[in-house]
């Protein structure tokens, strides 16, 4: 691998000005419409703001998306209004209020996942060109996988700093060859494949058939993550509501770490004891998910053990994605 660190150095992110904060990278948010075509173009769009409606995920925010025992019960009961939370969180992804989030909770760098064909590698480079605070993945467009290497090439060049794949949102299992064809391919750069984990939906009404749900499941997220021991993988949401299926079959692997994104401070403070502090990364999940609560549910996992929350709030993605403050 030491020709690729050469080729591909590492990115560089300033630092806060001014403050005397430690740094936080966001190791999981979005940036753009990932849920319908032409996503990329509201990322440059000013002033948006949120729909007032029903919001159950900041109810759950309110609580450190703390379950109280109930599961993900409340989940499947409000999953109507959670549907359309998410989409009117979605339809705010741009990059002014990335931004915004950032400043006001003090976050250093984000990490922003395209999901092809919605928004692809170029949009999210476009964005990072005008804020480098925005670390751009890649993504797979899957309708046509016969120029990967070539594609993964270019765009690690050109500062990809992982790879990023949504089996439900993309409609491929973690068990179609395509899926394996993009990891085979997007390995050889020791770079970071971050994957969308857990049972979730996305539509309603009459798009409602657009939910393949089943394609999180982790079983299956095991069976890719044991064929290929030589990639990194990133679990996205650490599985959301099925992270004890996470802990229980992805706990032994040595080339899995996990996201904090959308886990109270509870199930943060397992996955720490589980994975290995080396191999928990800080995440908000934004614009889906807030940071200000994801912050606090690091910091009450950590119980105040400030060398802990360095390497979960940015050591940890500063060695994975191979970035320099």
């Amino acid at each position: 691998m030491g020709w690729i660190a050469a080729t591909y150095p590492s990115h560089v992110i300033k630092p806060i000005k001014g403050g005397n904060m430690s740094p936080i990278i966001d190791a999981h948010s979005h940036i753009g419409d990932i849920l319908y075509p032409g996503g990329g173009k509201i990322i440059e769009k000013k002033g948006v703001r949120k729909k007032l409606i029903f919001d159950p995920i900041t109810i759950s925010q309110m609580g450190l998306n703390r379950d109280y025992g109930m599961g993900n019960l409340p989940y499947k009961i409000f999953l109507h209004w959670v549907i359309r939370a998410e989409q009117e969180r979605n339809f705010t992804a741009t990059r002014e209020n990335a931004r915004k989030s950032m400043d006001r909770n003090g976050v250093t760098a984000t990490a922003c996942m395209p999901i092809p064909p919605y928004v692809v590698f170029s949009d999210v480079k476009a964005a990072a060109e005008k804020d480098p605070g925005l670390i751009p993945f890649t993504g797979v467009d899957f309708s046509d996988t016969s120029q990967l290497d070539k594609q993964f090439e270019a765009e690690v060049a050109a500062g990809a700093k992982g790879l990023k794949l949504h089996p439900i949102i993309q409609k491929v299992s973690f068990t179609d060859p395509r899926m394996k064809k993009a990891v085979q391919a997007f390995m050889r750069f020791d770079l970071p494949i971050l994957f969308h984990a857990g049972v979730s939906n996305y539509y309603v009404g009459s798009e409602k058939g657009k939910n393949i749900p089943e394609n999180g499941g982790i079983k299956e997220a095991a069976e890719l993550v044991s064929s290929f021991p030589e990639a990194k993988f990133i679990v996205g949401h650490a599985g959301m509501f099925d992270v004890k299926d996470v802990m229980q079959m992805l706990g032994g692997y040595q080339n899995v770490w996990v996201d904090t994104s959308i886990q109270p401070p509870g199930k943060i403070r397992k996955l720490i004891d589980v994975f290995g502090e080396d191999k928990v990364l800080f995440a908000s999940d934004w614009p889906f998910g807030s940071r200000k609560p994801a912050i606090k549910a690091v910091k009450a996992a950590c119980k105040g053990n400030q060398r802990l929350e360095r390497k979960v709030f940015y050591e940890n993605a500063c060695r994975l994605m191979k970035i320099e403050l």
